[in-house]
């Protein structure tokens, strides 16, 4: 599966990590990975490191989680080790304004 979720509550996060391509066709199973959670004060980690391309859909799909984040209220939403490329399309959108970046 190349969407895959991890809630840890001993550190009080919810780990969603994407692997290969982050495009349209990952748009269900990633909406999955976070629905159903109970996330209230927890840190939502998206893990990207593992993600060798990425669309514009994908961007969408992030806002989405972001949106979901607030209303749930998660502590933060942050986006972890995207690959170079991946973090050249993220600073092009402006994403390092709206959601934290860790290299």
């Amino acid at each position: 599966m190349s969407i895959q979720s991890r809630l840890n509550s001993e550190d009080g996060e919810l780990v969603i990590t994407v692997e290969g391509r982050f495009d349209y066709s990952k748009h269900q199973d990633f909406r999955c990975s976070y629905k159903d959670q109970a996330i209230d004060g927890m840190l939502l980690v998206l893990d990207l490191s593992a993600a060798e391309y990425m669309d514009s859909s994908a961007l969408g799909m992030m806002l989405l989680l972001k949106e979901h984040a607030e209303k749930s209220q998660a502590r933060d939403l942050v986006i972890r080790r995207p690959s170079p490329a991946i973090l050249k399309v993220l600073e092009v959108a402006n994403f390092d304004k709206l959601i934290k970046i860790e290299s």
